[in-house]
């Protein structure tokens, strides 16, 4: 293969991913109770598989967005009782934020809610695809984040 090709594949792997996530979040939106947004069902999500007590600003910077924009989606999840933002005991200047058991549930709750939709969409793309479909698209997302630019570069 050339570098033209190449770069042809890459950019058609990269559009597939794109609709995909377009179409997933679409179908993730219509599974949330009105006044929440997909940004927060992230957020929750993130703190669920990674753990939580982590600085708005580390947030800001696993989903690539300006901090005023976390602070935005965090402050809409604290409303809701999701989340708790608190002083770092061991930095005075910076936060942390905590899932809370409520955040759990609504999580949860959601992924419920997406139950239909999941197995529709199993009738017609067959678990084992997926399950196979799983390795290559985790090894993809792994050389992504670790190839992301800084904002300095």
């Amino acid at each position: 293969m050339t570098g033209d090709d190449h770069r042809a594949t890459y950019f058609r792997l990269l559009n597939e991913v794109g609709i995909v996530a377009q179409l997933s979040r679409t179908m993730l939106e219509a599974a949330m109770p009105e006044g929440m947004v997909y940004p927060h069902f992230v957020v929750l999500n993130h703190l669920v598989r990674l753990g939580d007590g982590r600085t708005p600003l580390d947030l800001a910077r696993a989903f690539q967005v300006p901090k005023t924009s976390m602070t935005h989606t965090l402050a809409g999840l604290e409303r809701a009782g999701y989340v708790v933002v608190r002083p770092n005991p061991e930095d005075g200047r910076s936060k942390l934020v905590r899932i809370t058991d409520e955040g759990r549930r609504f999580r949860d709750a959601v992924i419920e809610r997406l139950g239909p939709d999941l197995e529709h969409l199993a009738s017609l793309f067959p678990p084992e695809r997926a399950a196979a479909l799983l390795p290559d698209l985790e090894a993809l997302r792994i050389v992504l984040d670790r190839s992301r630019k800084t904002p300095a570069s």
